[in-house]
């Protein structure tokens, strides 16, 4: 079950009060939740812990390929007790029909995560399901679904160098990074799949998108097993597999947009314990009085590993590319100014993050999830304060003097903005009748406006700080609510963010400039996701899984050896 999360007087979990933290106002804007990277707490490190902790041994008991690589696998594992199966089925589809686009109903190969060991009569049931997606109809023992399309070009690449007996070229591998993205992980009952709360209770799955993270590791045990596979095919005798560092280095693509953006929004109490969560972990980095050798040591090697780490990140988008330059002239000079000033004694990681205090968002950022690498006995536990069962909740019987006051406190930001302009409301958030996925509309160019999803928070606060105007102090929220229960929602809003301060996002979701991107970045921060690449302002590729260890490793290698894979470096560096 979920463990007792924080809320900003106490950290439940253990049991201390809270360090001084970053401000809700300096943290929660879309500029800097848009330059947020992966750490300790990220969700894949976690899961990855886990199983390296319990040394989980991955099995093969099925595998149905034709010579081609086209067929079925099933790839299990023992987690807390529990075995859980991945099932993937891999197709062979035109080019033609090969997109990430929502829209697609063809994929290179598609998968769920199976509560247990599947039987022959099960496999044979899912394969028309689960090749379907979203047309296939499921039961509770499904826990995940999800699809892929190969990279193609790197794909062929890799079979074509391992059956000639070589391994793959290495600037082919960091200019890509993966053999396979998926387009979509479902999860929570999506199509009769098991519901997140009869997941979330299962042995090992405990905490945010376990199942989810999961399916990811399995979906890349299986990328690179089908690559080998295919190469034995045509090499024969001759070929050979991945080198454990290549093997490392290979992660899972994802191409994903608007349809990830509202569930920051719509999930204040969790993104809260998300954001409390990391702020507490960088705080008791910050609050370290005198480090040790070996961690002074950890800081420049990481340092130094964050710098190779930007060079290696190229994307064609130019507004990122020229964040992640600056990024890279930045960390050179801070590099060179710790060579040159070392830093001190007394508070040192506190005097490292001083020195990028005028520095841009992207390098206060990667600090912070360094910093965070630097004290892992101060934070791994945190993970545990990272799910929660908090719903938002309407407080009827507050005063209205009580909802002002929180307006003041977590609201000011909304005086900022014009409402006067037409930018001000420019967009508008809906979900496609088509897909049932979120969209974004114009609202001065487009019809549908009126079936908006609840996102323009700014206006209804100014809507409600008007209304209000004329009410009485002491009246109470229910009273008010029967004269204008047009205000439920934001009224409800406000007092859960009186709770949960890092729930709210302090900028205007609807204006002309509003950059989805940057909610997409900072959720897929807390999956672990590494090397953005925006291919607009609304989706974007990332890497997941880069640089991580595989199941072969949770059997050969203790646990702490197999925790240090922040900032990914090309096989011929790391490995």
């Amino acid at each position: 079950m979920a463990k007792t999360s924080f809320n900003q007087n106490s950290d439940a979990a253990c049991g201390t009060s809270l360090p001084p933290l970053r401000s809700y106002d300096s943290v929660m804007r879309l500029s800097r939740m848009g330059a947020f990277f992966p750490h300790r707490l990220s969700f894949m490190r976690v899961l990855i812990r886990r199983l390296a902790a319990q040394k989980s041994e991955m099995q093969m008991p099925v595998c149905a390929l034709d010579r081609n690589g086209f067929g079925h696998v099933v790839l299990s594992l023992s987690l807390s007790g529990r075995v859980y199966s991945l099932i993937a089925f891999s197709r062979n589809i035109k080019d033609s029909e090969r997109t990430d686009r929502v829209i697609a109903t063809q994929w290179d190969a598609s998968f769920c995560l199976f509560d247990g060991m599947p039987s022959l009569a099960d496999i044979e049931q899912l394969a028309d399901k689960v090749t379907h997606q979203e047309a296939g109809r499921y039961d509770g023992r499904i826990l995940t679904l999800s699809r892929a399309n190969k990279s193609l070009r790197l794909f062929s690449h890799v079979v074509e160098r391992l059956a000639k007996g070589q391994q793959p070229d290495t600037d082919a591998l960091v200019a890509t990074g993966y053999l396979m993205r998926t387009t979509a992980v479902y999860g929570n009952g999506k199509f009769g799949i098991a519901d997140r709360d009869k997941v979330a209770g299962y042995d090992g799955l405990e905490g945010a998108f376990q199942a989810e993270m999961l399916t990811v590791f399995l979906i890349r045990e299986f990328t690179l097993l089908l690559a080998e596979y295919c190469a034995k095919q045509r090499g024969g005798e001759r070929a050979v597999g991945l080198s454990d560092a290549h093997r490392r280095y290979l992660g899972v693509g994802n191409s994903t947009g608007l349809g990830m953006a509202p569930f920051l929004v719509t999930h204040p109490c969790l993104l809260d314990s998300w954001i409390m969560a990391r702020e507490v972990a960088f705080a008791r980095g910050l609050a370290v009085e005198t480090a040790s050798n070996d961690q002074l040591q950890r800081a420049k090697t990481l340092l130094e590993r964050a710098c190779l780490h930007c060079y290696e990140w190229e994307v064609e988008d130019t507004l990122q590319m020229q964040r992640i330059e600056i990024l890279r002239t930045e960390l050179d000079r801070l590099c060179a100014d710790i060579s040159a000033r070392p830093l001190t004694k007394k508070a040192p990681f506190a005097d490292l993050f001083a020195r990028v205090e005028e520095g841009s968002e992207e390098l206060q950022e990667l600090l912070v999830s360094l910093i965070i690498e630097l004290v892992p006995e101060e934070v791994d536990m945190l993970a545990d304060c990272m799910a929660t069962n908090a719903q938002p909740r309407l407080i009827p019987d507050m005063r209205i003097r009580e909802v002002k006051a929180l307006i003041e406190a977590h609201y000011h930001w909304v005086e900022n903005i014009d409402f006067d302009t037409p930018d001000a409301d420019a967009q508008f958030w809906y979900v496609s009748a088509a897909k049932l996925e979120p969209r974004l509309g114009l609202r001065h160019e487009e019809p549908g406006a009126e079936l908006e999803m609840p996102f323009n928070i700014a206006g209804y606060i100014r809507a409600l700080k008007s209304a209000l105007a004329t009410v009485e102090e002491d009246e109470l929220v229910a009273a008010f609510l029967l004269r204008a229960p047009e205000f439920r929602n934001i009224l409800r809003r406000i007092q859960t963010i009186g709770k949960f301060p890092y729930g709210e996002i302090r900028d205007n979701l609807v204006d002309a400039h509003c950059r989805p991107i940057d909610l997409l970045r900072c959720k897929l921060s807390f999956f672990g996701a590494s090397k953005f690449d925006p291919k607009s302002d609304k989706w974007t590729r990332i890497t997941l899984y880069q640089g991580a260890p595989t199941a072969a490793d949770f059997v050969k290698a203790s646990s702490q050896d197999l925790d240090d894979w922040l900032f990914p470096l090309r096989p011929s560096i790391s490995g």
